[in-house]
C-alpha cells in the first residue's frame, strides 16, 4: 500500500509517517516541559524550519527548472524537498535552543530523538517494503483495444503515471510528463488511465494536443489496486529489473520529476 484514501482526500504513507513522527515528538516534548521552568515547546518550530530549508535547498539545486516560471518555486504541492539539508538545519536549530535554554534541553532532546527515530525507522521499513514490490503482471488495453502486458516493459527504467481526464492535477502535470518522455529516450514512460473509455481519453488528448506514447487504459482499476494506490495522480518509478524505487502522490513539476529521475 502506497497511499490511504479518506473520502475525497488521500495521503501517501510516507506523509503519514512524517506526520506521526511530528505528533509523537511534539507530545513527548510537551509532556516533559511541564516538569521544567520552560514556558514553550520548540519541536514544531524546528519542523517548520526544516521544511523551509529542505524546500530552499531543492529550489537552489533545481533552479534551472524554475527559471521560466520562478513563482512555481513557491508551490510545494510538487513535493520538491531535499531531506537531509532540512534535517541538519533543524538539528542545528535544536542545538542552539538547547544551549540558550538549559531548562528546555532535556525535553527537546527526548522529543527530537524519539520523533527522528520513528521517522528514520519507518522510512527504512517503507523503503524495504517498496523494494519488494515488482512491476505488476497486469494486462491493460491500448486506445485501439489491443491488450498489452505492463511486465513486458522491463529492461529499461520505467515511469508509470496513473491518471484520469477529470483530475485537475493530472491535467496540469501531463505536459511535464510529455516533455520528459520526448527528452529521455533512455526511460520508458507509461500513461495508465483509470476507468475511462478510449473515446474519452482520445478526445481529451486531441483537444489538448498531447501526443503521448504508451497511453493505456485500466478499465477496472486493477493495476492501481495491485500497486496499492487508488489516488490520482500517482507516479511510480521502477528500475530496469522491475523493482519499485519510488512513488509520488500528487502533481509533479518539472523539477520534482527531474529529482526522481536523478535518483
Amino acid at each position: 500500500m502506497l497511499s490511504i484514501n479518506a473520502g475525497p482526500f488521500a495521503l501517501a504513507i510516507s506523509h503519514l509517517l512524517l506526520l506521526g513522527a511530528l505528533i509523537t515528538a511534539t507530545l513527548v516534548e510537551a509532556r516533559l516541559v511541564r516538569h521544567t521552568q520552560a514556558k514553550k515547546t520548540a519541536v514544531f518550530g524546528l519542523f517548520i524550519l526544516g521544511i523551509a530549508t529542505a524546500r530552499i535547498a531543492f529550489v537552489l539545486t533545481y533552479f534551472a527548472q524554475y527559471s521560466d516560471s520562478p513563482w512555481k518555486a513557491l508551490d510545494i504541492r510538487d513535493g520538491g524537498f531535499l531531506v537531509w539539508p532540512g534535517v541538519i538545519c533543524a538539528l542545528l536549530g535544536g542545538l542552539i535552543i538547547g544551549w540558550r535554554r538549559p531548562e528546555q534541553r532535556r525535553a527537546l532532546t527526548f522529543g527530537l530523538s524519539i520523533g527522528l527515530a520513528i521517522w528514520v525507522a519507518g522510512g527504512l521499513i517503507l523503503d524495504n517494503y517498496q523494494q519488494r514490490i515488482s512491476l505488476p503482471d497486469t494486462t491493460l488495453q491500448t486506445l485501439t483495444g489491443e491488450p498489452v502486458r505492463i511486465s513486458d516493459y522491463r529492461g529499461k527504467p520505467v515511469v508509470i503515471n496513473i491518471w484520469a481526464t477529470w483530475c485537475p492535477p493530472c491535467r496540469r502535470e501531463m505536459p511535464v510528463l510529455r516533455d520528459m518522455q520526448l527528452e529521455r529516450k533512455d526511460i520508458t514512460f507509461l500513461f495508465v488511465n483509470q476507468a475511462e473509455s478510449a473515446g474519452t481519453v482520445s478526445d481529451y488528448l486531441s483537444k489538448q494536443q498531447l501526443v503521448l506514447s504508451n497511453s493505456f487504459l485500466d478499465p477496472d482499476g486493477e493495476f492501481a489496486r495491485k500497486v496499492g494506490s487508488m489516488a490520482l495522480p500517482t507516479t511510480l518509478f521502477y528500475s530496469p529489473d522491475g523493482r519499485l524505487t519510488g512513488s509520488h502522490l500528487g502533481e509533479l513539476s518539472r523539477a520534482s520529476l527531474t529529482h526522481y529521475l536523478d535518483k
